[in-house]
């Protein structure tokens, strides 16, 4: 729990102080009033990672830091950005500690349901894959280094690629490199989506009140028993196809997540009204997976999400809301207080002048 937080410097924030209680707070303002500026921040000091961008666009222009402090009953964090002509730097403090990079343990578990989540299911398949590793990242170590090693190698290989076949020779170390990398994610991703049909077909039967079937599937590139041996084969297979586009085509970077409901594709064939409900079905389960592997209650921050819902589905939101610590940004405190009553918490916000 995050009792208070306190910004310098900080996008639209100069200087700004704000208290939060235990349970829902209410950030209510019209557009470039600062609401989501006031969650990334809380965002960055929970992960160290920003919502947008990275942390040194965080800092004011013409400001060379920016300082993020926030304080727990049982202790505090605080994040300084400093930017100058060289570069950027960060540093987290906790608890009288220094460290220049969060790990999975100096973290602290949170999940965010934004605008663009609710995409999800109809967007673009790199949304489902952010979902799936976002998710790994706050529950497997060492998840966030692969994650990151496997961007690297890729953005590599592609390099290679872009050159041309006189780059051929160099390929084999980064095709060696990806399989290893690619295997190891893959693997992941497939428990955490065996992990998610453990529990999603009752979640989503709660929540809508019906007898509804639904079933995750994890769609890769190569076969799942054997993927990174595969992966292997079809780069070395596949060569000269990437050579005349450019990139890799094969590997989780290109895999997919594909929800059934009824065993019909939910991309396809979902309502509006189920595929909010299915949306919903999947946040819990990361709040509940978070929960569960960190043994500690995740913070929730809901960007202006809770207007795009019908009220049947506000009141299952707000029902598993009340035993969390939530922050909700709206321009419509009413659409949220209703819900709510008096155990809220609202932070009104004015628009703020551009800096």
């Amino acid at each position: 729990m995050i009792t208070d937080v306190h910004l310098q410097h900080f996008r639209s924030y100069n200087d700004a102080a704000f208290e939060f209680n235990p349970g829902v707070n209410i950030i209510v303002g019209p557009n470039a009033s600062g609401k989501t500026n006031l969650l990334e921040a809380l965002l960055i000091v929970m992960t160290g990672k920003p919502y947008r961008g990275n942390l040194s666009e965080s800092v004011q222009f013409n400001k060379s830091w920016a300082r993020l402090e926030a304080h727990m009953p049982n202790g505090q964090r605080v994040v300084k950005v400093e930017v100058s002509e060289t570069g950027a730097r960060k540093r987290f403090d906790i608890d009288g500690q220094t460290y220049s990079r969060l790990t999975l343990t100096k973290t602290l578990p949170v999940v965010l349901f934004e605008p663009e989540h609710l995409q999800l299911l109809s967007g673009q398949p790199e949304l489902r894959r952010n979902f799936l590793d976002d998710t790994l990242e706050q529950t497997v170590p060492g998840y966030t280094i692969l994650r990151r090693d496997y961007k690297r190698s890729l953005r590599q290989r592609n390099h290679l690629l872009k050159t041309g076949p006189s780059t051929a020779s160099q390929l084999f170390a980064w095709n060696i490199r990806l399989s290893e990398l690619g295997g190891q994610m893959a693997k992941h991703r497939l428990e955490l989506v065996a992990s998610i049909n453990e529990s999603i077909s009752k979640l989503y039967q709660k929540l809508t009140d019906s007898r509804a079937k639904v079933i995750a599937e994890y769609l890769p590139t190569c076969t799942a028993a054997n993927y990174g041996s595969e992966l292997l084969h079809k780069l070395e297979q596949h060569t000269d196809l990437d050579y005349a586009r450019g990139f890799t085509a094969y590997g989780p970077h290109r895999d997919d997540l594909r929800v059934l409901l009824n065993g019909h594709d939910a991309q396809q064939a979902a309502s509006r009204g189920e595929t909010r409900s299915l949306l919903l079905a999947l946040k819990i389960l990361e709040v509940q997976r978070l929960q569960a592997l960190r043994q500690q209650k995740p913070i929730l921050l809901l960007d202006d999400v809770f207007s795009e819902l019908d009220g049947s589905r506000r009141h299952a939101l707000t029902t598993f809301l009340k035993d969390y610590q939530t922050f909700i940004t709206t321009t419509d405190a009413d659409v949220v207080v209703h819900h709510f009553g008096e155990t809220t918490n609202i932070i009104p916000l004015s628009r703020q002048p551009k800096r």
